[in-house]
């Protein structure tokens, strides 16, 4: 029981390392590639805490040195899918029972631990297994992870000391209970702290946890795993199960204690999950929350007043960094005609100088993609590219798998708005550049918010105050987070809450107490100090 009223404090951003020459954190870092690469992992289920070996096994594999094995990881089929749920409704018993500020705790101190002991762990594995720079590492499996954990722990505090009006004969009181149920967590690749979060922010308001991590993050996912459980995360809170995200989603989509889906990954997936979670909604206990953040066709649109030099470097970052496999990575632009020529020749320049191969050597600026199955989409849009007479490729295009899964930065031109590469989802690095005529500004506008079905990030770029004004108007749906004059990657939790609309997904933006509330079902309880004792109304009074 608690005799005080407990306040998290407001924290700041972790610090992003700088990895320069001679730093500690770089030889930290490089030590602790060598150690990873130097031995192959078994990694096994989590459930209820204990670690489960089923047989049915595949491989993590650096993208960028494919044949280098990195660990055999066990997939969870039907038995341990169920053992899971019932490992997660058990737990569920006492962990939404313990006081806030000791849920609070343990996250906390994963924080403490990620700053400090882990961080090259985490970072290394994310390097290795997803490559990662080392910069897009830091960025991502120390800061970014580490923001999560004090933020979330902060706006949880605020969230229960949000409390509704009282009087003084009656005590109004809000209270956040979890969800009546399980929640299942499916992640992505690309961000390693992406995938703790969507399996740490329900957890922390209470609820349990099955989590389904992408094939192709198991590594570092594994390894967060580690670390929450050092931090004190009591078992079966989250239940850790790679494997077959049909079998798994059927399964927990199917039983009666489903509360909730906490999602990132593709719009397809998440309309069929959510189909299937509207065909079975006669059978839960309550209604689902349903979460997701999807797919993406990023923009950056260009005024004639826009700054050439700031606008080729956002294009350049935001298409590039991390082989264009952010959902916030731009993907097309729209450069008006009369600064074309100048934009043309500095990004080319620029293009010529990046450097592509293994993350261990620290002078690259990109990597490989994920795998093999991304490489091939990837590349077909290239070869599209390549055989159409609506489209020119300015720079790269070319594509290796013999080592690793490596594609060159490619940028395209065309003079067709809805050209496919300007269209569809790619997630790869591949930038299309639409050119228009200055005086068309307001209809390459409308095309821009119309021409896709997406809205999750996009930038817009002039030194023309008005021209701000009106760009931001007419695309007030494109985006669910949109840039002035800044690429439109790099959102930091507690300061650009990330999330988009339309087929990007539900918009609950991670990195704000908007995405914890989702894990919470209120609960108002009013008591009244002195009761009426009397059932009537003095307008019922007889004259």
């Amino acid at each position: 029981m608690s005799n005080a009223y407990f306040e998290v404090r407001k924290p700041e951003n972790e610090p992003v390392l700088s990895y320069s020459v001679d730093s500690n954190e770089r030889m930290n870092l490089k030590e602790k590639l060598l150690e990873l690469r130097g031995k192959e992992m078994d990694i096994p289920l989590i459930i209820g805490g204990k670690e489960i070996r089923t047989g049915n096994t595949a491989k993590c594999v650096v993208p960028h040195d494919k044949n280098h094995v990195l660990a055999t990881y066990h997939m969870a089929g039907e038995k341990e899918v169920e053992m899971a749920i019932e490992a997660a409704l058990e737990a569920k018993k006492e962990w939404e029972r313990m006081p806030w500020q000791h849920r609070a705790s343990i996250f906390l101190k994963a924080a403490e631990l990620l700053a400090g002991p882990w961080r090259q762990t985490l970072n290394a594995a994310t390097m290795l297994g997803q490559s990662k720079t080392a910069y897009q590492a830091e960025i991502d499996s120390a800061c970014e992870m580490i923001d999560f954990l004090r933020f979330n722990a902060y706006f949880m505090s605020q969230i229960y000391g949000e409390q509704p009006v009282s009087t003084s004969s009656s005590w109004n009181r809000l209270e956040y209970r979890p969800l009546e149920g399980f929640v299942l967590s499916v992640t992505p690749f690309n961000f390693t702290a992406i995938g703790g979060n969507l399996a740490i922010a329900p957890a922390l308001m209470g609820n349990v946890v099955v989590w389904k991590p992408a094939g192709t993050a198991i590594y570092s996912n594994y390894l967060f795993m580690k670390l929450l459980h050092e931090a004190g995360l009591p078992d079966g809170v989250i239940n850790f199960i790679p494997g077959s995200g049909s079998l798994i989603g059927d399964i927990a989509f199917n039983n009666e204690w489903f509360a909730g889906v906490h999602f990132t990954g593709s719009t397809e997936v998440f309309n069929t999950m959510w189909r299937i979670i509207g065909e079975n909604i006669n059978n839960y206990r309550s209604y689902p929350k349903i979460v997701g953040e999807t797919g993406g066709k990023d923009f950056v649109f260009a005024h004639r007043l826009a700054n050439v030099n700031e606008l080729m470097t956002a294009l350049i970052q935001g298409a590039f960094e991390y082989q264009g496999q952010k959902c916030s990575a731009v993907s097309r632009a729209y450069v008006p005609e009369s600064i074309w020529t100048v934009l043309k020749y500095k990004l080319i320049s620029e293009a010529a100088t990046i450097k592509m191969g293994d993350v261990e050597d620290f002078t690259n600026f990109m990597s490989a993609v994920i795998d093999k199955k991304a490489f091939d989409r990837i590349k077909e849009y290239i070869e599209y590219a390549k055989d159409s007479d609506e489209a020119e490729i300015i720079w790269g295009g070319e594509c290796d798998d013999e080592q690793g899964y490596f594609i060159e930065p490619t940028i395209i031109v065309t003079r067709n708005p809805y050209f496919k590469t300007m269209t569809e989802e790619i997630f790869g690095p591949v930038l299309t550049i639409y050119i228009y005529e200055d005086e068309e500004l307001k209809e390459t506008l409308r095309i821009c918010n119309e021409s896709t079905p997406y809205g999750l990030t996009g930038a817009i770029f002039s030194q023309d105050r008005m021209a701000i004004v009106k760009m931001e108007e007419e695309l007030k749906h494109a985006a669910g987070n949109l840039y002035i004059n800044d690429k439109p990657t790099g959102a930091v939790v507690g300061q650009q809450p990330f999330g988009g609309g339309r087929a990007s997904g539900t918009n609950d933006k991670a990195g704000s107490k908007l995405n914890l509330l989702r894990w919470t079902n209120p609960r108002v309880i009013k008591e009244t100090f002195n009761s009426t004792r009397d059932y009537r109304y003095p307008f019922m009074e007889a004259r």
